[in-house]
């Protein structure tokens, strides 16, 4: 082969070779298509009403309708039924709607429970398809119709509250100073008010046979014995919170570490009542009576005009002095901060106090009607219910006048407004009703908060319609029933009720407060007996006082 043959067969080569890899290189491949399918409807019991749902039996019937057929098959995987711990819950699955529709009917739910259903998309349609998106529905079961706990006369149920709410207050005292745990994880640190609560709980307990008069006064003489020994005190005040075991301060907050006002005030209404109650003319009784009138007569009310204002002021810190500068005006928890002040034998308030900085020269009058119900004091709706009951453990509102109201017809229609604004659930929480009511103050899920008609939290709180018993007492009856008979397995411990519970996506407290318990055993008391009212209301001191301020009552 010559040169010139043998360059043009090698060129040909080239070119076949070159035309031959340009043909054999791959183009990119199309990217598969996954086809989906999509959700179409949900009714739960047969009503569609979002993604949640309230009150349902514990057997609810749950049909979920997609845009396909539904390959039945992979419903066990893909569609879950879950309790609030995580825990799978078991569920019988069908089909119908030609396959469309997979109906879920769970099995053995609890009442008052929130389960989750969750669709995932790995569900499959007949034709392999995947779900579009995942789904997760809420489900939330209704409270049990049947009773927790065998029926009783409203007397024993009464009697059984009162003896379980005092289990509070005597078996869970601090074993060193007697006086009242702040709530029932607190440990060392006792409440001053609270103990002012549990003082009078104590009374009641005696006058109930649920401990002898000797136990009753062994623990208040350790009690008094311990607050006049061993607790820090401000010009005569009391902290809001001190060691039990060392009667040092606990602050509050850090501005809050000295004196609290108001918190003395309820541990003065309790120590006055304990003195009025143990008149026996033995050595014990006589010293016990001496040394309430002695730490009574110690509190300078008068320093707490803060530099002789016509205004009590609830707070002083050695560390901060007035910085917190929270002046006490009603209409609130506070009316028995000035009664006792006003009271006072060694530094007694004047009239013009209570009128310009309590009364705020007539500013605390309101008038207006809520719900039905007129409201003399205070401010819109009435607050919540605490301002009917801290002040009023003691002082009795029944027939009880001033320049500024009727305080029989103040207390009750706070409360009737209360009742009223929870039966007529504007805000639609679930469980509101007319045997479900009474907002206050209260742990709430994750917290703490003052519920009332304007920050309703949909948290409803034992101790509002329980305490309320002298103001409404078939409403609270109806409420007590409820709570103990229908809700008694989620909210009946060892303390008597827990401090809070909420129905909408239910949440029970496992807390009890001082502060709350307190005033159930003792207003309910007053509804049967008046025994605390009556023996607060005999003190001299306290007589000379609320005439003084202007008050007029039958129990004066």
């Amino acid at each position: 082969m010559n040169k010139i043959n043998f360059y043009i067969l090698l060129s040909c080569l080239v070119l076949f070779t070159c035309k031959k890899s340009n043909t054999l290189t791959p183009t990119n491949p199309k990217t598969p298509i996954t086809t989906t399918y999509s959700f179409a409807d949900l009714k739960v019991n047969g009503i569609y009403s979002g993604f949640t749902y309230y009150a349902l039996n514990t057997a609810p019937v749950i049909k979920i309708t997609f845009s396909t057929p539904i390959n039945l098959a992979s419903v066990g995987e893909n569609i879950l039924l879950n309790d609030p711990l995580g825990k799978a819950i078991s569920f019988t699955p069908s089909l119908e709607n030609n396959d469309n529709t997979v109906v879920i009917i769970p099995t053995a739910l609890q009442p008052i429970t929130k389960y989750i259903l969750t669709v995932n998309v790995g569900l499959l349609s007949k034709t392999g398809d995947k779900l579009q998106s995942s789904i997760s529905i809420n489900l939330i079961t209704a409270v049990s119709d049947a009773d927790k706990f065998m029926r009783i006369t409203d007397d024993e149920l009464l009697n059984l509250v009162q003896r379980q709410t005092f289990k509070y207050f005597w078996d869970f005292a601090h074993p060193t100073s007697g006086l009242a745990r702040e709530r029932n994880t607190s440990g060392d640190v006792v409440t001053t008010g609270g103990s002012g609560f549990g003082i009078m709980a104590i009374v009641t307990g005696i006058s109930r046979n649920f401990i002898t008069r000797a136990e009753g006064l062994d623990r208040m003489q350790k009690i008094v014995g311990f607050l006049k020994n061993n607790v820090t005190r401000y010009h005569g005040a009391y902290p809001h919170w001190l060691n039990g075991v060392t009667g040092a301060t606990v602050p509050f907050s850090t501005k809050d570490n000295g004196a609290d006002l108001v918190e003395t005030s309820y541990l003065m209404q309790g120590l006055i009542t304990a003195r009025q109650y143990f008149t026996g003319l033995d050595l014990a009784e006589t010293n016990l009576r001496n040394d309430i009138s002695s730490i009574y007569n110690g509190v300078e009310w008068t320093w707490f005009r803060k530099d002789g204002g016509n205004i009590l002021y609830w707070h002083w810190s050695p560390n901060y002095d007035w910085d917190l500068n929270l002046p006490i005006k009603g209409w609130n928890e506070c009316l028995v901060t000035y009664v006792l002040a006003a009271a006072s034998p060694t530094y007694h308030i004047s009239k013009s106090v209570y009128d310009s900085g309590w009364a705020q020269n007539g500013a605390i009058k309101n008038g207006n009607t809520y719900y039905g119900v007129q409201l003399p004091l205070g401010s819109a709706n009435g607050g919540p219910l605490f301002f009917a009951h801290y002040s009023f453990l003691g002082i009795n509102p029944i027939g009880l006048l001033d320049a500024y109201a009727n305080y029989e017809t103040q207390t009750k229609a706070h409360t009737q407004i209360n009742y009223n604004y929870c039966v007529a659930n504007p805000a639609k929480n679930i469980g509101y009703s007319a045997e479900c009511w009474g907002l206050t103050a209260s742990d709430i899920p994750n917290g703490y908060a003052a519920s009332s008609p304007t920050n309703d939290l949909g948290v409803i709180a034992p101790t509002a319609a329980l305490s309320s018993f002298p103001y409404t007492p078939a409403e609270s009856m109806a409420a007590l029933k409820f709570f103990y008979y229908k809700l008694g397995d989620k909210i009946w411990k060892e303390y008597g009720f827990v401090d809070a519970f909420k129905l909408s996506d239910p949440w029970f407290a496992t807390s009890t407060l001082a502060i709350d318990q307190g005033p159930i055993i003792i207003m309910i008391e007053n509804h049967r007996s008046k025994l605390l009212w009556n023996l607060f209301m005999s003190a001299p001191e306290i007589k000379t006082g609320m005439k003084n301020l202007g008050f007029t009552s039958p129990n004066l």
